[in-house]
């Protein structure tokens, strides 16, 4: 899904990975042939993600001279993608290589029929998902039916993040928010769900958190949590449009509490948005809600460039690529892929996520449920609710 970014930092350098000529011939040998000279790849973002990758994928024309010239990188919403991909497959000029985005854009590509098939169809020259992907990983990769290939992955949300300074005692059960944010108008925030990915993750997260009757179904589930959210609403002064407002508010004074993810509690401290001295609570009940983002190519790119690009998603796939998305905790842990531990990451992401890390993400990871987000026609309903019911005239 799509995640509003803040300024980002970018790591450069190389790292050998495998190569095309390496492997043995296949289907995919017999199908596609390699170009007779270097290609430049496409690249649009749409998620967010480029922050993460960029290295692995500029690492690329470096190891594969012979196969890729250089990377080319532009970035657009996710809503307006699929009509542009659509436009350019009927005139027969598709310029976009590869699509980086989250599973509301490979959704709707799906929907769409936008995208090449991956797997099955080339099963025999990409990794097999069940042998490469961490658990929680490949049930997100799994949702893309094999028209995207999982890339980053990380457990995300929600968290709650206080300042310990001015919230001495901070809550532990969803009563205890509730309570709190009646005693402290106006200093709990949180983004407006369709545009702020932990005001997402909050979202999808509440029904598991209040025992609501379907966490899959906001329309037929979540008597409860569109209750609680109602209730909780008549503390909170507005609804930003992004996470970073609420990221800068915390950091200024302006709240105490704010709803965060792995990645947004410690990127943020790491640029300053946000005093290293911030805490997170979870709260009881607790699960997961994971997230990722894909690698998709459009249908009507050429054969040739199909090969390139196929090795590509390879090569983004190997640990050495891998330990990159560390980053500077955007998406914290970051790796899709098993085996890849922050030793393996440049030093910069190692120093940044040994100092503004929380030790405690280890066990919160291995001790609590994983949930996969909701399906995307879902997402939508539940969007719809929260801006009609929630929401209202206090977004800006």
């Amino acid at each position: 899904m799509a995640y509003d970014s803040i300024n980002r930092r970018h790591f450069i350098g190389g790292v050998a990975g495998l190569g095309l000529a390496a492997q043995a011939p296949g289907a995919f040998a017999q199908q596609l042939k390699l170009p007779a000279s270097p290609v430049t790849i496409s690249v649009i973002d749409v998620g967010g993600a480029l922050a993460l990758v960029q290295t692995p994928m500029e690492n690329f024309p470096k190891m594969k001279p012979k196969l890729a010239s250089r990377m080319v990188f532009t970035k657009a919403p996710a809503p307006e993608l699929p009509s542009k991909i659509k436009a350019q497959q009927s005139a027969g000029r598709v310029d976009i290589d590869m699509v980086i985005g989250g599973l509301d854009v490979l959704s709707a590509g799906i929907e769409q029929k936008l995208w090449v098939e991956l797997l099955p169809r080339f099963a025999a020259e990409l990794p097999k998902p069940e042998d490469i992907y961490l658990a929680p990983a490949l049930a997100m990769h799994n949702l893309g039916q094999g028209q995207g290939m999982a890339m980053v992955y990380y457990p995300s949300g929600p968290l709650l993040e206080y300042m310990p300074d001015r919230v001495k005692t901070p809550p532990t059960t969803a009563e205890e928010l509730l309570a709190w944010t009646k005693q402290n108008k106006n200093r709990f925030f949180y983004g407006r769900p369709a545009n702020s990915g932990p005001g997402r993750t909050w979202l999808m997260g509440l029904p598991y958190i209040l025992g609501d009757k379907d966490p899959k179904d906001p329309e037929k589930g979540w008597d409860k949590t569109w209750a609680y959210l109602k209730e909780l609403g008549e503390n909170i002064e507005y609804y930003p449009g992004g996470t970073g407002q609420t990221m800068k508010e915390l950091g200024d004074g302006t709240r105490d509490i704010i709803v965060s993810t792995t990645g947004w509690d410690i990127n943020p401290r790491v640029l300053g948005i946000v005093p290293k001295e911030a805490k997170v609570q979870t709260l009881k009940g607790f699960h997961w809600v994971t997230d990722a983002q894909y690698m998709m190519i459009p249908k009507g790119v050429s054969d040739e460039k199909l090969a390139v690009l196929l090795d590509l998603v390879r090569h983004m796939l190997t640990p050495e690529q891998q330990a990159y998305t560390y980053d500077e905790g955007y998406f914290y842990p970051g790796p899709a892929v098993k085996d890849v531990p922050l030793s393996m990451a440049p030093e910069t992401s190692q120093k940044a996520i040994k100092e503004y890390g929380r030790p405690e993400y280890d066990k919160l990871i291995a001790d609590n449920p994983m949930e996969t987000p909701l399906n995307p026609d879902k997402m939508v309903i539940a969007f719809r609710i929260w801006d009609e019911q929630v929401g209202g005239a206090k977004k800006k």
